[in-house]
């Protein structure tokens, strides 16, 4: 009896403390890094560093008089030398540390190698960056921050730059519009890929830029963000209207460009510009950023005279598209659905849209589409995406550069409140007021007793 009361005082904890592991490295992964998974991962690093770099074959026949000192010093066979390993900083979702290359090394033998040392350090994946010519940085992430996305509390950003999702790699996905001027975003119905729309309007509403929206579907997508658009257009019928304009306020900013681009003598060489941030803060218009959602509802005809105008509108999107970033104005191109099949025109845009994100398609041809001309290995992976991670996407530019995002859940109505918070800072564009939405007054409730109605008689 007493084995049976002595098994149970010390297993009885034992197992409770098992559980509640389990269950914190389940449910909460990232409280379980920081308690357990990272001191047994740093205690793997440093005991087996040398061993497993010599595993990987990312170690090097020392130097002639290096081997000639510890021949002389300790009498032993000299080893292969590893990189040169840095100080290891642990951070909230997994560890850093920087490793500088042995000669003849390049950061492509540790990219090659980074599964190797996923297994042997265990985490959930290593991911390589380089730094400068010979030093790498190795970034350990110890669980799937994908699973449940939490953004990094402070991100850099500049003006028209947005985080508005995290990557695999724990980073912030950083949408920045003067080093991506044009993007196309493509998902499925319930992909994520409004939210990613939700993201980008509330970031953008505390910037002084102005918002222009293109919403086909009757504005369900758009119209909550009314107070802090500057135009938007519901149909297609509005959308050929609204898209001249904004290629008649394109030309008048080159036209702007071009006048302080007259060389004249009272005006320093540092000062002439060929796009509108080169102008001093007083002359500079203000950036307008156009969401087009629904892109394929522009493309559809039913007539030849809706050919006509759709012609005329693909044709301006292009012009926008090649011309608009000197001029400040940037394009969010986003559908369900782009192919050549949407008629002329449709692959020359694609051609000009420089960013691309593709969340969960319905068809591969959509995948190809976007990621194809850029990253052809990313199609797979876009194409793999589960229906029940939604919000999670391939985000690729022309570079070839690719990887995962996920972007965190954003309700409608706090992304509407936040466009309300911040109306006051939508910039004055004079060619677009006609087309600023109608935005109805909120009631404002006056404190005080309400008074009770009393019934006449007569």
């Amino acid at each position: 009896m007493s084995d049976w009361a002595t098994l149970v005082e010390v297993g009885g904890p034992l197992a409770t403390l098992g559980g509640g592991v389990a269950y914190t490295r389940a449910r909460h992964p990232g409280i379980y890094w920081s308690t357990v998974g990272l001191p047994l991962s740093t205690a793997r690093l440093l005991g087996s560093y040398g061993s497993v770099m010599e595993a990987c074959g990312l170690t090097v026949q020392p130097s002639r008089l290096r081997a000639l000192a510890v021949r002389a010093t300790t009498r032993r066979d000299v080893r292969p030398v590893p990189p040169r390993r840095g100080i290891i900083r642990p951070t909230s979702t997994g560890l850093r540390i920087r490793l500088r290359l042995a000669p003849g090394q390049e950061p492509a033998d540790v990219t090659a190698s980074a599964e190797r040392l996923r297994h042997a350090w265990g985490v959930h994946a290593v991911y390589v960056r380089d730094v400068k010519p010979g030093v790498v940085e190795l970034r350990l992430v110890g669980y799937d921050v994908l699973r449940r996305v939490r953004m990094p509390r402070h991100v850099d950003h500049g003006l028209l730059g947005v985080p508005v999702a995290l990557r695999e790699d724990a980073t912030a996905f950083v949408r920045d519009y003067r080093a991506v001027p044009h993007e196309l975003v493509l998902g499925a119905t319930l992909s994520g890929k409004s939210m990613y729309l939700r993201h980008l309007i509330s970031g953008l509403a505390a910037h002084p830029v102005a918002l222009v929206g293109i919403d086909c579907k009757r504005g369900v997508e758009l119209a909550p963000f009314a107070s802090r658009l500057s135009a938007l257009a519901t149909d297609p019928d509005e959308a050929a209207e609204l898209l001249p304009v904004l290629v008649r306020e394109m030309e008048d900013r080159y036209d702007l460009i071009k006048a302080r681009q007259g060389i004249a003598p009272g005006i320093p060489d540092e000062e002439i510009t060929s796009d509108i941030w080169g102008l001093p803060a007083s002359e500079r218009p203000a950036p307008i950023v156009l969401f087009v959602d629904e892109v394929a509802e522009l493309f559809l005809v039913a007539t030849r005279k809706d050919e006509e105008r759709r012609d005329e509108m693909v044709t301006h999107l292009i012009r926008l598209a090649q011309l608009g970033r000197a001029a400040g104005i940037y394009l969010e191109v986003c559908g369900q659905r782009f192919g050549a099949e949407l008629g002329k025109g449709a692959t020359m845009l694609r051609a000009q849209l420089t960013g691309r994100v593709c969340h969960r398609v319905n068809d591969e041809a959509s995948a190809k589409m976007a990621l194809g001309d850029i990253a052809p290995e990313a199609v797979d992976a876009a194409c793999s995406i589960a229906p029940e991670l939604p919000g999670l996407a391939v985000v690729g530019d022309t570079s070839g550069g690719w990887s995962r995002i996920r972007t965190p859940y954003l309700s409608l109505a706090d992304a509407a409140a936040t466009c309300r918070e911040s109306a006051h800072l939508a910039p004055d564009v004079p060619a677009l007021a006609p087309y600023r939405p109608y935005v109805p007054p909120v009631p404002v409730e006056t404190p005080g007793t309400a008074t009770v109605p009393r019934p006449v008689t007569e």
